[in-house]
């Protein structure tokens, strides 16, 4: 398993400017609760949401990428900003191709979080494949780094403090802290 070889990729890491994320199982922990109308619910981390906010203020462009769709998804990508938000995607790689091309971001600063087969796909169109703990095995296997956390309990927040520790910017906010601007 390639468990925290950031000390390799850290150059690569300071070079991405799009962060493209699953949903289900990276931004959540792949439940789905339906209530009784069937409406969808899904639970998201905040500090997942702050660790986002923090890589956005650092310049880096964050998209939501995924099969799903239900609502849910888009509501959150509203709450923190996100204006790239593909939901109901049956090719990831040509919808994660054609976002680049858009945003004229290059593959070599693009990385990707997913955790199941159809995420490894993404995988020739991305510099870096980034798994939570808990992806499959495949994926896992597959990916350039795996984290320490699992999928919605905190897996982006923790790879929002390596990019921006790799970038020199995380001392400063653990010492100074935080503070949320329009900018």
């Amino acid at each position: 398993m390639r468990r925290w070889r950031w000390w390799r990729i850290g150059k690569r890491l300071r070079q991405i400017k799009l962060l493209v994320l699953d949903v289900d199982g990276v931004l959540t922990d792949g439940g789905l609760w339906f209530d009784a109308s069937g409406h969808l619910t899904k639970r998201f981390d905040v500090r997942d949401g702050l660790g986002i906010r923090l890589l956005q203020q650092a310049g880096v462009e964050i998209a939501f990428l995924s099969g799903g769709q239900g609502g849910a998804t888009e509501v959150r990508a509203r709450q923190l900003g996100i204006q790239h938000c593909l939901v109901g995607i049956k090719d990831k790689p040509e919808a994660l191709l054609k976002l680049q091309q858009q945003l004229g971001i290059d593959i070599a600063e693009t990385a990707f979080v997913g955790d199941d087969l159809n995420d490894l796909a993404v995988r020739p169109v991305v510099e870096l494949l980034i798994a939570p703990a808990d992806a499959c095995t495949p994926v896992r296997q597959g990916a350039h780094a795996v984290l320490r956390k699992q999928g919605g309990h905190g897996a982006i927040r923790e790879l929002a403090e390596t990019i921006l520790q790799a970038r020199g910017r995380w001392q400063t906010l653990k010492r100074d802290g935080w503070r949320d601007r329009n900018d």
